[in-house]
């Protein structure tokens, strides 16, 4: 499919919009979530789209739903709060819909690839946890990522939670250097791992530095850019 590199979007018809790439972290006007990477940026004002909220299409399906067809609004339908269904978090603007059966889909996280590779295993998307999750330990509802073994999985929900501990800290009244500082921090997963049946030693290290791996690539993927450099970059952020 062609991408236009500049283009007029309904929710900001004053001024074109131009495609560019960021290494700093953003908050898209769409659908109100984070980003990086490829953005559409109003070039007169502070306006940023995903370029995947920007050129989302009218209607997409999901494997995970197959029985539904979700429909493209630029405002959650309704006047009850809606949450979506693969993050469990509030949907504050874009957001794909179901009528029929009700599921909400953030269009980043409709578009999460079911498969991503962190340089040396492969991470698939899963409906449901087959085992806990690795930063929180627990079952919940919500999508998630697991390794190829089984043995490992992290919701999506916790690389959300996450990258929101680190935007919190943008409203914080600091410097502009700081505020550089801020906005390209994404926490690490240091201290967060929670699993009381991992064994210790040798098999945590390496436990560790798979999550690590694993943290980028799904954080780079949740950010609207699934590539190898976008995930690069972010690897490039997480704090130390």
């Amino acid at each position: 499919m062609k991408i236009d590199k500049e283009f007029c979007h309904p929710i900001h018809p004053q001024h074109k919009l131009r495609l560019e790439y960021t290494e700093i972290p953003f908050n898209c006007d769409g659908c109100k979530e984070a980003g990086i990477g490829l953005k559409y940026k109003c070039q007169q004002c502070e306006f940023d789209l995903h370029k995947g909220c920007a050129v989302a299409s009218p209607s997409i399906t999901h494997p995970f739903y197959n029985k539904c067809e979700f429909q493209f609004y630029h405002q959650p339908p309704g006047s009850v709060m809606r949450i979506c269904d693969a993050c469990r978090k509030d949907v504050l603007g874009f957001v794909y819909h179901c009528k029929r059966c009700g599921f909400d889909l953030h269009p980043c996280c409709a578009n999460l690839p079911q498969v991503l590779n962190d340089g040396e295993r492969n991470l698939y998307l899963c409906l449901k946890l087959s085992s806990s999750c690795h930063r929180c330990g627990g079952k919940g509802p919500g999508w998630s990522y697991r390794s190829q073994c089984k043995n490992y999985n992290l919701h999506v929900s916790c690389v959300k939670e996450m990258l929101v501990e680190s935007w919190q800290a943008m409203s914080l009244n600091v410097d502009n250097n700081k505020v550089t500082e801020l906005q390209t921090r994404i926490p690490s997963l240091k201290g967060t791992q929670r699993n009381p049946y991992m064994e210790r030693g040798g098999k945590v290290r390496k436990s560790y530095q798979m999550a690590g791996n694993a943290v980028r690539v799904i954080a780079s993927a949740i950010l609207g850019d699934p590539t190898a450099i976008i995930a690069a970059v972010v690897g490039g952020l997480i704090s130390k």
